[in-house]
């Protein structure tokens, strides 16, 4: 561990989707409920606690969820909504520390080292936060405390929902060593299935292994896993973390086997994907397209792009062209999911007053987009190529 200088928190939010559906909707309460998946084919983006009794978690296909609780409720997303609620929430974090590094609407780690002075221990300033999160918006938390992010993270996982534990340079070798290999961050089914293969199953065994087995699963970060299973990590919270990445994505209903519906689809992908880039004032150095095949094997390429763009024409001709060479790797796939994103994110820069008639043109038919749909809506207009749907 490091220095017993820090105090680190991280704020779960117990089945946020869930449980802010349930709190609206009394109906739900006690009953196993499951936000997204429009359709079978669809994803989980959260389950209630109740339904993961049966097995059910989030990122798990619709159709596996409902093989495992056939009675389950399907709630369909209120993305606006959950992120409001996420707002009052971290508004409530920065009363007591501005050192707040948000993972997602409802998970972040807060630094309140510099706190404890005004606030309290980290015990006190994480028992006050639940209560104020249960207060202002009637839903539970899950905290964990620390002398780092790593093992905050892990804590915060142990009492769930409505948790709350601590753990400390004096014990972490007590509550860390029994816990399967799995909660150390990195650690996916195919490096688990490995580890099982040398005997490693807990992160005891990951911190004494011997250095030849830990070369042979993770490489030149051996030395840095053993460290994570020691409960070693020296990062920093940051605050106020810049986007990293913009994208869009869909799962479709029936497999996509034609390169033309293929095409179509990456189309209309695109133009959302740069739409947000521009509707953020942002541009990508780097294209990507994301491929999931109907075995749920998912794949990505990607291209740099100099001068970095955020055109719908651009970044489709690039996404197409990454398509076609996986097509060609891939033949007879067929693809369950698509999506087309760009990052390595820059400030978008004033066009270019000389820059080519086509260039010109199209930029033009983008703000002419981005206009009406900014007045009248998403669906007010479309690229007539994009409605020829499978």
């Amino acid at each position: 561990m490091i220095s017993a200088a820090r105090t680190i928190l991280h704020v779960d939010m117990d089945a946020f989707y869930a449980s802010v559906e349930q709190r609206d909707n009394p109906e739900l309460r006690g009953k196993p409920v499951v936000v997204g998946g429009g359709s079978n084919r669809g994803v989980v983006a959260a389950a209630s606690y109740e339904v993961r009794e049966f097995g059910v978690r989030s990122a798990m296909s619709m159709a596996d969820a409902l093989r495992r609780c056939p009675h389950l409720i399907r709630v369909a997303p209120r993305m606006s909504h959950y992120k409001s609620e996420s707002k009052q929430i971290f508004q409530i974090f920065r009363q007591f520390t501005p050192l707040v590094e948000g993972l997602s609407l409802d998970e972040a780690f807060l630094d309140v080292t510099a706190s404890r002075n005004l606030h309290g221990s980290g015990v006190e300033i994480a028992t006050r936060i639940k209560s104020l999160i249960i207060e202002q918006t009637g839903l539970k938390a899950s905290v964990g405390v620390a002398e780092n992010k790593l093992v905050a993270k892990i804590a915060s996982d142990l009492d769930k929902p409505d948790g709350l534990a601590i753990i400390t340079s004096g014990n972490v070798r007590e509550k860390l060593d029994p816990l399967p290999v799995s909660v150390i961050p990195g650690i996916g089914r195919q490096t688990l299935a490995r580890l099982q293969q040398l005997s490693i199953l807990t992160v005891a065994d990951l911190r004494l292994a011997p250095d030849r087995d830990l070369e042979s699963v993770f490489g030149r970060f051996a030395q840095r896993t053993r460290e994570r299973a020691a409960g070693i990590d020296d990062r920093p919270v940051v605050a106020e973390r810049e986007e990293k990445s913009v994208s869009a994505e869909e799962t479709y209903d029936a497999d996509l086997d034609d390169r033309g519906d293929m095409e179509r689809e990456l189309l209309r992908l695109a133009e959302t994907t740069a739409g947000r880039l521009r509707k953020s004032e942002l541009q990508a150095g780097t294209v990507q397209v994301k491929i999931r095949q109907d075995d749920f094997q998912t794949f990505t390429r990607q291209r740099s792009v100099r001068p970095p763009v955020n055109n719908t024409d651009q970044i489709y001709h690039i996404a197409c062209d990454l398509l076609r060479a996986w097509l060609e790797e891939n033949p007879g796939a067929r693809i369950r999911l698509l999506g087309v994103g760009g990052s390595k994110l820059s400030p978008a820069e004033q066009r270019d007053l000389f820059s080519c008639e086509e260039s010109s043109a199209t930029n033009a038919v983008d703000e002419a987009v981005d206009d009406i749909r900014d007045r009248f809506g998403n669906l007010s207009v479309s690229r007539a190529r994009t409605l020829e749907r499978p």
